[in-house]
């Protein structure tokens, strides 16, 4: 039997530590929050959760330290069904970790201690990509070295399928990447960085868009919030799909969520927009509940909030 393609997915495995808080602190401020609480996290371990729920199959290609975070992340993944046999454990550095501050209303703050994601390299994202049997797409995101995104994208040309990029966080050097012409998938802020760091920012959200479909000859589909997205094709006049009305609790991972979804309907050949309303529902529904993936839907829980 023919193996069936899968999503590849290329990006950061951290554990979450997630407090509420009453608002997010000033600079210098201190404030009292709630229960301290542990969760899956990072843009790539996130991203493939969300696009395993979503009914596709996919593998992880990251790194995690010898440690007890570290095998939480693992067992984490493993439960929702997502591949970590390409996932290295390193013996040398500690699990990724974010602290996150999530206040009423979904507003968050985070920083990240990156530990073994730094260190993930080209040769072991190209031996990874290599050991698996079939690939539908592949989609990378920048919390781990530059190095390994561009062996993603020198891999998925080398393989004509789909690569999409998620520039988060944008980062000098990120501009060589778009000669590969990947899918661009920023948020609002990281798009306007994006067209800044080619040289040719615009005056708003869909003239920055295009600016970077100028460059990359490909699409680019942002990220807006509870705005929705806005999907900007070669060629075609550009299009926005609204968010699906939730009540937000925690954003913390929707763009994660919209990221995964959006590949693993590309992996399933689906068009881009297409692709890109189904994301659009998930992430909103994603941000139901506290943590990044509690909150992440279903494909039956997709489909219908689509047919509502």
């Amino acid at each position: 039997m023919t193996p069936a393609p899968v999503l590849a997915v290329v990006g950061a495995v951290n554990v979450d530590l997630v407090l509420p808080v009453g608002e997010i602190p000033a600079p210098g401020e201190t404030v009292l929050g709630g229960r301290l609480a542990r969760f899956g996290g990072g843009k790539g371990a996130n991203a493939a959760v969300a696009a395993a729920r979503a009914g596709t199959p996919v593998s992880l290609i990251g790194a995690v330290g010898d440690d007890d975070y570290g095998r939480l992340a693992l067992q984490d993944l493993t439960v929702e069904e997502v591949d970590c046999g390409t996932v290295a454990v390193s013996q040398d550095e500690t699990t990724g970790v974010a602290l996150i501050l999530v206040a009423p209303g979904g507003e968050n703050i985070i920083a990240v201690a990156p530990g073994a994601n730094g260190f993930l390299d080209g040769a072991a994202v190209r031996a990874a990509l290599g050991s698996l049997p079939s690939i539908a797409c592949v989609l990378a995101s920048t919390e781990v070295p530059l190095e390994a995104v561009r062996a993603a994208a020198d891999e998925s040309r080398r393989a004509r399928i789909p690569f999409v990029l998620n520039p988060a966080p944008v980062r000098d050097g990120l501009e060589n990447l778009l000669e590969y012409g990947p899918i661009v998938v920023p948020n609002r802020t990281e798009c306007a960085q994006l067209a800044a760091l080619v040289g040719r920012p615009g005056a708003g959200v869909v003239e920055d868009a295009m600016t970077i479909a100028g460059v990359t000859g490909s699409s680019v589909v942002v990220t807006l919030g509870k705005d929705g997205a806005l999907v900007v094709e070669v060629g075609r006049p550009p299009e926005h799909i609204a968010s699906h009305p939730v009540e937000a609790i925690d954003s913390t991972g929707a763009g994660d969520t919209f990221n995964g979804v959006l590949a693993a309907g590309l992996a399933a050949r689906r068009p881009l927009t297409t692709a890109a309303r189904r994301a659009a529902i998930a992430a909103s529904l994603s941000v139901r509940t506290l943590g990044a993936r509690t909150g992440m839907p279903t494909a039956a829980e997709i489909d219908a909030a689509a047919g509502a």
